[in-house]
């Protein structure tokens, strides 16, 4: 199998189906995944990749329920996993964090998932595919892929630090309160996450170069360390998806706003951008 780009086009992965080795991961509701999906790919309810326990419902299971879900998938040390959605990559990047957690970085993402494809033109299937399962073990999760609530507590102001905020305007500022608090953590920068999608093209990531730009204009860069974060880290999974494309030193917070707005000892800013 030739080596597939972190970012693969609907029409680049059709012409080399069927791959071996290669595990295609659909996350879009299960009604869509049953109408239309890519030939051979499996279903991944999103849930089971989350937590789902205050204060930090958007962080992983355990090691325990991780090992059981990527089994019945059958991943193996030799799989490459191709990561799609029908939301434009927020369910999808999340996989794919949470692959770098668990130290499996073979793995590329179709840009647009299902609406590109079908954008495209490109033969789908329906009903369900089922995994031949495998006896994958997740014994740690890996350092560098995530900072805790303490962690960017202790980096806040620091010249090398940025913080990119994906939930929407109102959140950030905090007209709209969805956690005991609303607002935001002090210096972070807030780019809504569908603003980085092109509804136009099948939500494509937007092109790389002006997406480089914007972000770099708003601080965003790769001479700093950069987390992410929205309110459970789905969205942020879009975020760090683009950080990952874009060759960012990109991390997320996975306790997110709901353990950040949550906790009454962290700092918050309300109002418009830094």
């Amino acid at each position: 199998m030739a080596s597939l780009p972190l970012l693969i086009e609907p029409q680049q992965l059709a012409d080399q189906l069927p791959l071996a080795n290669t595990l295609i991961i659909d996350q879009s509701k299960l009604e869509t995944y049953q109408q239309h999906h890519i030939p051979g790919a499996v279903h991944l309810d999103f849930k089971r990749l989350q937590l789902g326990q205050k204060p930090t419902p958007g962080a992983l299971p355990s090691l325990e329920d991780l090992s059981a879900l990527f089994s019945e998938l059958g991943l193996t040390a030799d799989t490459h996993v191709i990561a799609y959605d029908d939301e434009g990559g927020g369910w999808a990047g999340r996989l794919i964090w949470a692959l770098d957690m668990i130290g499996h970085h073979s793995y590329s993402y179709l840009n647009g998932g299902i609406h590109a494809w079908l954008k495209d033109g490109l033969a789908t299937e329906s009903g369900n595919n089922l995994p031949t399962a495998s006896d994958y073990s997740v014994t740690q999760l890996q350092p560098g892929f995530a900072l805790s609530k303490e962690e960017i507590v202790a980096r806040l102001g620091q010249a090398d630090f940025a913080i990119w905020d994906a939930r929407s305007e109102k959140e950030y500022t905090g007209e709209k309160v969805v956690s005991a608090r609303g607002g935001h953590i002090p210096g972070a920068v807030n780019y809504e996450w569908t603003r980085g999608m092109n509804p136009e093209d099948g939500l494509r990531i937007n092109p790389l170069d002006d997406f480089r730009e914007l972000l770099n204009g708003m601080g965003i860069n790769q001479d700093k360390e950069i987390v992410t974060h929205c309110q459970t880290h789905h969205r942020s999974g879009f975020t760090y998806l683009v950080g990952k494309i874009l060759n960012f030193n990109i991390k997320a917070y996975a306790g997110s706003w709901s353990e950040w707005g949550n906790d009454e000892n962290t700092p918050i800013t309300t109002g418009g951008q830094p």
